[in-house]
């Protein structure tokens, strides 16, 4: 079970990098929105391994709210920097 978690981990580095290299915003907030997702799945993983329902339930949060919150703030950077 050990190797599925180190791919999902290997697979939070791409979206990092994205959002290293890249200078758009908008690329930079998909990135991070991606960021945000696959934490929550791999912390919804860790909680099913662990039979840790309070863990899961703070995943299943961050999935469904973490992502809306990170577009409201790219809005909110998009219209500041047209000012």
């Amino acid at each position: 079970m050990s190797w599925i978690l180190i791919a999902m981990i290997l697979a939070l580095l791409i979206p990092i990098y994205e959002a290293c290299k890249d200078e758009n915003i908008w690329q930079k907030m998909l990135a991070f929105a991606s960021i945000a997702s696959k934490t929550a799945m791999i912390s919804l993983f860790v909680s099913v391994l662990r039979d840790d329902w309070m863990l899961g339930a703070v995943a299943v949060i961050i999935l469904s709210v973490g992502n809306a919150g990170l577009m409201l703030l790219a809005h909110v950077i998009k219209r500041v920097s047209q000012a």
